[in-house]
């Protein structure tokens, strides 16, 4: 890659349209820090001069009331600058979790194109190229890293980061996101990940409350279900609650999807465990004949939930 350094008029240079808003507060305390010691580090603009890299040095800039910047002119075009410009916004820690989310979508999308050979096949081959109809399997080592790994290498981040950022981006709805954008940074990663994994109907009333103040945390969203309605104030109280020899204890639809739910969700933490690095090095090790063991052991739990919910389906009359 080709750079150049040279100044450039402050209003010859382009903002792309996908740019984050600057951040005021920021804008004015690198501004300060400029005059005092000078811009340390140009800022990095396309052949036609769009902004890659350096909004906010651009924007301290303006506000010293300067007419030209250093740049550096890189010959980086199209997705190679977008996926530069993103990892330029990955730097700013005022990123909420959803913008954080939507970046790593697009990272990736943008990674795997530039670097095919990044992308796995089902079937554990490296990416082929799309010359045949169906991926296709060999034994050459991919060269390039996974999207994972580069992305957590660049952002000094644990792999298993990257992955619950993309689970989050993927899975949460679009009307949720923006329901989520107007309280932005209250917003924390741990919420957005348990939301995406609600329905969609569940997301979209547990973001509203979340958003209203009703609910503090997604913990606290109240499911299709209840038991009694009932909330104690003290341990005591319920253990007392369960002693009582009047208690209705009968097994009740609602019991039942809570027990469902929260099998559901003990299942989704058991395998999170599965991203823990100490696996990094284990499951690259996995032989063939193993792996078909872990897939056949797997693919008995979709064939269970299908059978119960065949009964269930068959038990409805209304």
């Amino acid at each position: 890659m080709e750079v150049v350094c040279m100044l450039v008029k402050i209003s010859d240079i382009k903002i792309g349209l996908n740019r984050r808003e600057v951040e005021p507060n920021d804008a004015r305390a690198l501004s300060k820090s400029i005059s005092e010691i000078g811009l340390l580090n140009p800022i990095t603009i396309s052949s036609d001069f769009t902004l890659i890299a350096g909004m906010h040095r651009l924007e301290a800039a303006k506000l010293l009331g300067w007419t030209e910047i250093e740049c550096t002119v890189s010959d980086l075009n199209g997705l190679r600058a977008e996926l530069a410009e993103i990892d330029e916004n990955f730097v700013r820690t005022s990123l909420t979790p959803i913008e954080f989310g939507d970046l790593l979508l697009r990272r990736k999308e943008i990674y795997e194109i530039l670097h095919p050979e990044s992308k796995a096949t089902k079937n554990g081959g490296p990416f082929r190229g799309n010359q045949h109809e169906k991926e296709v399997t060999c034994k050459m080592p991919v060269t390039t890293k996974s999207f994972v790994d580069d992305t957590a290498e660049k952002l000094g981040v644990n792999p298993s980061t990257v992955r619950r950022g993309i689970q989050t981006a993927k899975n949460l709805m679009p009307k949720t996101k923006d329901i989520l954008k107007k309280i932005d940074s209250k917003v924390t990663k741990t919420d957005a990940l348990k939301l995406s994994r609600l329905g969609p109907d569940e997301q979209e009333e547990a973001a509203t409350q979340l958003v209203s103040g009703e609910i503090k945390s997604v913990d606290e969203y109240q499911k299709p279900y209840s038991e009694d309605n009932t909330v104690f104030a003290t341990l005591e109280e319920s253990i007392a609650d369960l002693k009582n020899p009047n208690k209705d204890s009968r097994y009740t639809p609602d019991l039942l999807l809570s027990d469902i739910d929260n099998f559901i969700e003990r299942f989704q933490q058991d395998m999170e465990w599965y991203d823990m690095p100490m696996f990094d090095d284990v499951i690259p090790q996995i032989s063939r004949i193993q792996f078909d063991y872990v897939k056949e052991r797997f693919a008995t739990i979709p064939a269970r939930i299908e059978v119960l919910l065949q009964r269930m389906e068959r038990s409805i009359t209304t």
